[in-house]
C-alpha cells in the first residue's frame, strides 16, 4: 500500500470522518486487520476559518502549502486537502510541490458523470463552496449541469456548518432544515444533489432523501483508498 498525507483538523470533525472511512476502505479491500498507511497533519482551524480577503486567504494559503511540504518531505506519496472551502487553495499547494493532490471536486465530477448524473445538480457547502467558481467549475468541467445556488438559504447552511456542524453538535433543527432544503430542490427541478461539506453527513441522511445524495467526502475517501491500493494515479 502507498502512504497518503492528509492536511486536516478543518475541522477536526472533518478529518475524523476521513480517518475512519479510508481505514473502512481499506479493511475491505485488504484484510479485516489492514490499516491504511496515513501521514495526517491536524492545523489548529482557528486562523483558517471565516476568512475574508485575499490577504486573508494569501496566510492560509501559507500554512497549507507549508503542511503540504512537510507531508512531502516525510514520505507521503500523495496528499488530500481534508475540507472541501480550502480547495480554494488547491492550485497554489499543487503547485508548490511535487506530488499530486486529490482534488475534491474532480472526485465527485468523475462519480457523478459515471453514474450519468450529470443533469441539474444543486450544490450544497459553505458560503464560497456554493457561490465561488474554484469548486463550481472543476465539477462543470465534468459535464455536471448545477443549478445556480438559492441565496435566500446560503446563510443558514453557512451558519449551521460554522456554529454547529464544526463543533461536533448535529441538532434535529438542522437536520429537518436540510430535509425541507432538499425536498424544495427536487419540487424546483434539481435531480442530485451535492453535498459538499463533510460534516453534513451528522445532519443528511444519503439513504433518505427525495434525490440522490453525492456526497464529497465520501467520494474522496474512496478515490483516497483506490489510491493507497495501488489502483489509482492521483
Amino acid at each position: 500500500m502507498r502512504k497518503l498525507g492528509m492536511i486536516g483538523g478543518m475541522s477536526w470533525v472533518s478529518t475524523g470522518m476521513y480517518y475512519r472511512w479510508i481505514n473502512r476502505g481499506v479493511q475491505r479491500r485488504a484484510e479485516p486487520m489492514a490499516s491504511a498507511p496515513l501521514l495526517i497533519e491536524s492545523l489548529d482551524f482557528r486562523p483558517l476559518f471565516g476568512l475574508d480577503d485575499e490577504a486573508d486567504w494569501d496566510r492560509a494559503g501559507d500554512v497549507l502549502v507549508e503542511s503540504a511540504k512537510r507531508m512531502e518531505d516525510a514520505g507521503a506519496g500523495a496528499l488530500m486537502i481534508c475540507a472541501n472551502s480550502m480547495h480554494r487553495l488547491y492550485d497554489r499547494v499543487n503547485e508548490a510541490i511535487n506530488i499530486d493532490v486529490l482534488h475534491i471536486a474532480d472526485c465527485v465530477g468523475a462519480k457523478m458523470a459515471k453514474e450519468g448524473a450529470t443533469e441539474a445538480a444543486a450544490l450544497i457547502g459553505t458560503r464560497n463552496v456554493m457561490t465561488e467558481s474554484f469548486y463550481r467549475r472543476r465539477l462543470v468541467a465534468h459535464g455536471i449541469d448545477l443549478m445556480p445556488p438559492d441565496m435566500a438559504q446560503v446563510g443558514e447552511v453557512n451558519r449551521i456548518i460554522y456554529e454547529e456542524l464544526m463543533a461536533g453538535e448535529g441538532t434535529r433543527s438542522s437536520q429537518r432544515f436540510f430535509k425541507t432544503m432538499i425536498t424544495r430542490m427536487e419540487q424546483t427541478g434539481a435531480k442530485a444533489v451535492i453535498s459538499a461539506c463533510t460534516e453534513l453527513d451528522m445532519v443528511i441522511d444519503v439513504d433518505a432523501n427525495v434525490l440522490p445524495i453525492f456526497d464529497s467526502a465520501r467520494i474522496h475517501c474512496d478515490a483516497a483508498v483506490d489510491w493507497i491500493m495501488g489502483d489509482t494515479e492521483a
